[in-house]
């Protein structure tokens, strides 16, 4: 294990476009090198990467950035969690070629975390719908004011509301629908109540659904469930390699407020892990009825199911859930997953999971942690090593106390054509650009 270091809507067409002078925070002398490689910002925007990669900033205080996606021609299109200036989608331009974007249009009033381009759709959603744009033959979309809708009508109940989305090659959808509670307790939240059972948030969230990408106004009854027992899936990506879907769960919070005769703050701040599956149709990660120990390397029952830290999962109560993959250390909350397929990077980074942690706010009396990018080598679809920091200094201090400290958090990933890693930031609207020029 690596050392430790967590409705309906309404639409209203917008697009605008003007000059970002401000999103630019480098020099332009130089746009390339000698070989034609993007230059990166001379501190590398602040960031701390391995031996011959290099960093620049797209553009800053775009507003909350989670997910984005790159199109062929290098346009950068974020989705924010709340529009700006009625804009909830933005399309970044770098007219001139030097990574920096010049431009901004922007369109949609409502605000979400997915986004994805797929054949010649781009898909986003808000926190209860997804949408489809036709796109040109630049890959930016067309008639922004009339989407077609896909899903609408999924559950929101302002905890782990995100949907986010990704598909599949045979015109599948896959939502994340997060439960809206911590771990199926009566009362959420609340010292020493009892989980419920069976948990009935399981019926509607806490899961991946499929929809079909090409078919309209689907809901629940169209959709299916694909997975179960996830409390909350923020970063999700297919894998083309072994052609499956991959998930990061948010662990639970909260074992030494709840159940402090079994848990020392401590021991709260280091469980539960942050987990990466692989997932099959049909598969349960057993949320509510456990969670995993990183340390004990193993499912453990719930507190609220009668566990007690040490117990392990009975019939019934998780005792069939799948493991995890990877367990990453608890509290760092986990955003962004993306299987890298470009040629870029260096051999060792081919196929394997990029993972963005957006960093943690409850792990006190401990730092809290996260704030970076992390990698996961993987070979035929499987973890081949353990995982490594691979960007890190998003959150400008060290340590971070508070999480209202950190001035970046990581939040999306994408891959430009080029094979470039691009990286979101909610918190200062700041978007990424991880380039290799080494040899």
């Amino acid at each position: 294990m690596k050392k430790q270091f967590s409705s309906s809507w309404w639409y209203i067409p917008v697009v605008t476009a003007f000059t970002l002078g401000t999103l630019s925070c480098s020099d332009k002398e130089d746009k390339k090198n000698d070989n034609g490689d993007i230059i990166p910002d001379k501190n590398n925007a602040a960031l701390t990467l391995p031996e011959g990669f290099g960093a620049l900033i797209v553009a800053d205080s775009v507003g909350e950035a989670r997910h984005l996606a790159v199109n062929k021609n290098g346009d950068v299109l974020v989705k924010l969690n709340k529009p700006k200036d009625g804009k909830g989608i933005l399309i970044l331009s770098d007219k001139d070629g030097d990574g920096k974007a010049e431009s901004k249009t922007g369109f949609g009033n409502y605000g979400g975390t997915g986004i994805t381009l797929k054949g010649n759709y781009l898909y986003a959603s808000s926190n209860t719908s997804v949408f489809r744009y036709a796109l040109d033959e630049n890959e930016l979309p067309e008639n922004t004011n009339t989407p077609d809708t896909i899903v609408h009508g999924l559950i929101d109940r302002r905890q782990h509301n995100s949907k986010s989305i990704t598909l599949d090659d045979n015109n599948n959808l896959y939502v994340n629908i997060g439960a809206y509670s911590n771990a199926c307790q009566e009362r959420d939240r609340t010292k020493d109540s009892p989980g419920m059972y069976p948990c009935t948030i399981l019926d509607s969230a806490g899961g991946i659904w499929k929809f079909r990408a090409n078919a309209m106004k689907q809901s629940y009854g169209e959709g299916a469930r694909y997975a179960t027992g996830l409390r909350n899936v923020v970063g999700l990506d297919w894998n083309k390699e072994d052609n499956t879907l991959y998930v990061m769960q948010h662990g639970r919070d909260n074992l030494h407020d709840l159940f402090p005769d079994l848990y020392d703050a401590q021991v709260s701040a280091d469980l539960p892990a942050e987990t990466l599956y692989k997932i099959e149709e049909g598969d349960d990660a057993g949320w509510p009825y456990v969670y995993y120990d990183q340390n004990q390397g193993k499912k453990i029952l719930s507190p609220e199911y009668g566990g007690d830290g040490q117990k392990e999962p009975e019939v019934g109560k998780g005792k069939n859930a799948i493991d995890p993959l990877v367990a990453f250390p608890a509290h760092m909350a986990p955003n962004g997953l993306l299987f890298y397929t470009g040629s870029m990077f260096p051999e060792k980074y081919k196929n394997g999971a990029f993972v963005a942690f957006h960093g943690s706010w409850n792990r006190a009396p401990e730092e809290q942690e996260g704030f970076m990018v992390a990698f996961v080598p993987f070979k035929g679809g499987k973890p081949a090593g353990e995982w490594e920091v691979f960007a890190k200094g998003f959150a400008g201090v060290d340590p971070v106390l508070s999480p209202g400290d950190a001035k970046h958090r990581p939040c999306g990933l994408a891959q430009g054509p080029d094979g470039s890693l691009y990286v979101s930031d909610d918190a200062g609207g700041t978007i990424y650009r991880i380039v290799y020029n080494g040899k």
